[in-house]
């Protein structure tokens, strides 16, 4: 009961909080998707470069959060862009490991028939590898945006608003109540994005491979 006549009583506050913190991860996941999804492709075409390109891709991303941040804090001052940013380098890796993986995995077979009966390089890659590699695609996806809900809390910290407002008030004045007002939404958010690309997943994935699994 103390819990609904919380979040009841900064309902609006906590609104506004949450539209920004959407909004982050939106944009940020879309901006990964603008760099991933041809980086990938580019790579299976030229697999030498791949592990390179995927293992520094792995090392930015064990990089702590707020050591990024604060590089991002002191190149591009406080606000929403410097958190943009760094989400969105974060946001890349998922996508393109499952870009990469997806197109890779696709069997030769299926290329090889394409190319017999006339297809062009950019026609196999359309019509044949990116459909069945789509699943893997939008779980890289799907991936990334849970990882960007719960990164997006530490954006109040440079400024950018969002949920993690309120858990750093809250932590700042020692109050359980503010973290929890932040928390929360942010978990349940996760769960949200995640059942949202989950469906649109499945919904991606070919007839055929659906009865095979």
């Amino acid at each position: 009961m103390k819990l609904i006549t919380l979040f009841t009583k900064n309902g609006a506050g906590l609104l506004e909080s949450l539209g920004v913190h959407i909004m982050l991860v939106i944009l940020s996941v879309l901006a990964g998707i603008v760099i991933a999804l041809p980086l990938g492709i580019y790579l299976t075409r030229h697999r030498r470069a791949a592990n390179v390109v995927l293992a520094i891709a792995g090392t930015v991303q064990t990089i702590p959060g707020l050591v990024m941040l604060g590089f991002a804090l002191v190149l591009l001052g406080i606000g929403t862009l410097p958190a943009l940013v760094v989400l969105s380098i974060y946001s890349i890796l998922p996508i393109l490991r499952n870009t990469y993986t997806g197109i890779t995995e696709v069997l030769p077979a299926y290329t090889d028939a394409a190319k017999g009966i006339g297809m062009t390089k950019s026609q196999v890659l359309f019509k044949v590898e990116l459909p069945l590699a789509m699943p893997a695609i939008v779980s890289g996806i799907r991936i990334s945006a849970v990882y960007i809900v719960s990164w997006a809390t530490l954006a109040g910290m440079i400024g950018a608003g969002g949920l993690g407002d309120w858990i750093w008030t809250g932590l700042a004045t020692y109050n359980t109540d503010y973290i929890l007002l932040g928390a929360i939404p942010s978990a349940i958010l996760a769960f949200v994005f995640s059942a949202v690309i989950g469906a649109v997943e499945k919904a991606m994935t070919p007839r055929g491979l659906r009865r095979r699994s």
